[in-house]
């Protein structure tokens, strides 16, 4: 096995990464594009890109790695650090911390655990996170825009409104699971206002190097990288974003996250667009998008390319 170090040379983490994306032609066809949503069904499959961000602040990339994609899921990460930033630990009191070893759109537990959802990346916790920043923010999506935009560096990053609109005319689970939570109390505004954010924030756009730029703060301890002679952001306290890391592991890829936590060993957030971003504690962050997904969800080609990382650099062994 080779090993790496945070101050791998360019040359060394570049083969790796041409290495994995040759790899990785031989999986597409084992997987389908999410057809669910209209919009997305749309997206042309055989695409695949790759790219990691270290702490030392260089940037590696392959393939389709510049070209955006819509972030889906992955966006419940950004909404839940935005939640914690706003409300602290009484975000604990709505929703759970907890594996839910349920597909993500489950409503079989809500029932059983009255209406309080397992942990912040399942739909019901998304949802609830939701809530809870629609209470704080007029007009919650520019104020996630807000925090994207600062984190990317990208002044006009947006979501896409096409595939926005197309959520939103096929959101019937997520509208009962919202009633549903409603119906136990821990749901504050209307659900239809409530859902109209979160489909605009599930169809954030973002390529993967500016993904991988974006969650630099959960690789560095809390902090954002400073560019442009500028100093290091402390955008999250680094307690919060160990935690925040913690629940990745645990719950951030739903019902194969302990597969994922076995074969990767790397705190991730998967998305139906096919992106997968990955925290490697102290050493960086890896995005990767591969639009055909496996039975559960996840990203066929993504899953596979973050494995063979991991082996090739060791970074799931960092401390």
């Amino acid at each position: 096995m080779q090993t790496l170090t945070p101050s791998a040379q360019a040359t060394d983490l570049s083969t790796i990464l041409e290495q994995i994306h040759t790899e990785a032609q031989a999986l597409f066809g084992q997987g389908r594009v999410a057809s669910y949503i209209p919009a997305l069904a749309e997206v042309a499959p055989r695409q695949f890109g790759m790219a990691v961000a270290l702490v030392d602040g260089s940037t590696y990339s392959v393939g389709h790695a510049h070209t955006p994609f819509s972030l889906q899921s992955i966006t419940k990460l950004f909404t839940f650090v935005l939640a914690l930033k706003t409300v602290g630990d009484n975000l604990w009191q709505r929703v759970g911390r907890e594996p839910s070893g349920a597909a993500f759109n489950s409503m079989v537990q809500l029932e059983t655990e009255k209406g309080i959802p397992r942990n912040p990346f399942i739909n019901a916790g998304a949802l609830v996170i939701t809530d809870i920043l629609t209470t704080r923010y007029a007009h919650l999506d520019y104020a996630l825009l807000g925090a994207l935009r600062r984190l990317t560096d990208d002044p006009d990053l947006s979501w896409n409104a096409r595939i926005a609109r197309s959520e939103r005319e096929t959101a019937h689970r997520n509208m009962a699971l919202a009633y549903f939570m409603k119906s136990y109390g821990n749901f504050v505004n209307e659900p239809e206002l409530v859902l109209d954010n979160y489909c605009r924030q599930c169809a954030t756009e973002m390529s993967c190097t500016q993904l991988a730029q974006a969650t630099m703060f959960l690789a560095n301890g809390g902090r954002d990288l400073g560019r442009d002679g500028q100093q290091d952001e402390q955008f999250l306290a680094a307690d919060d974003a160990r935690r925040v890391n913690a629940l990745m592991l645990t719950c951030g890829a739903y019902d194969a996250a302990g597969d994922f936590a076995y074969r990767i060993g790397l705190p991730v957030k998967t998305g139906v667009g096919g992106g997968i971003v990955a925290i490697a504690p102290g050493v960086g962050t890896i995005a990767v998008w591969a639009p055909e997904l496996d039975a559960k969800g996840n990203s066929v080609l993504g899953a596979f390319a973050l494995e063979r990382l991991v082996q090739l650099t060791a970074w799931n062994h960092t401390p």
